[in-house]
């Protein structure tokens, strides 16, 4: 059975574990929720460059906002592919849904503390 076979054979709710058909030349075996739950990795885990980089132009340790951006979105991909892909993993759940919650929370007193122009307000 080829890969578009296997595609189309599988039942239509489950075309976000079904592999990526443009993808198969390549040998990846990628769904769609696997791709979600790769870029909200990649996504969770650039936020410590994007924290790099504010630190060293500011000579201090600083977090910006776009850190609590990353964390919170990179979060809710991640979480929201261990629940709902196949894997259906509660270590990845409980791994995800913490950091998740900490940042929206991180994020809200950003905003209510310092506006949501953060440029413009003193620090």
């Amino acid at each position: 059975m080829s890969l578009l076979q296997a595609v189309a054979a599988a039942p239509a709710a489950d075309v976000m574990n079904a592999p990526i058909a443009w993808l198969a030349w390549t040998g990846l075996h990628m769904s769609p929720w696997k791709l979600i739950g790769l870029t909200g990795a990649l996504m969770f885990g650039g936020r410590w460059l994007v924290q790099f980089l504010a630190s060293r132009k500011q000579g201090k340790p600083v977090i910006p906002r776009l850190f609590w951006y990353m964390s919170l979105v990179g979060s809710v991909m991640t979480l929201s592919y261990f629940v709902f892909s196949q894997k259906q993993d509660a270590v990845g759940v409980v791994q995800n849904l913490f950091p998740a919650f900490t940042a929206a929370y991180s994020l809200y007193l950003d905003i209510r503390y310092r506006g949501w122009n953060r440029e413009k307000a003193k620090h």
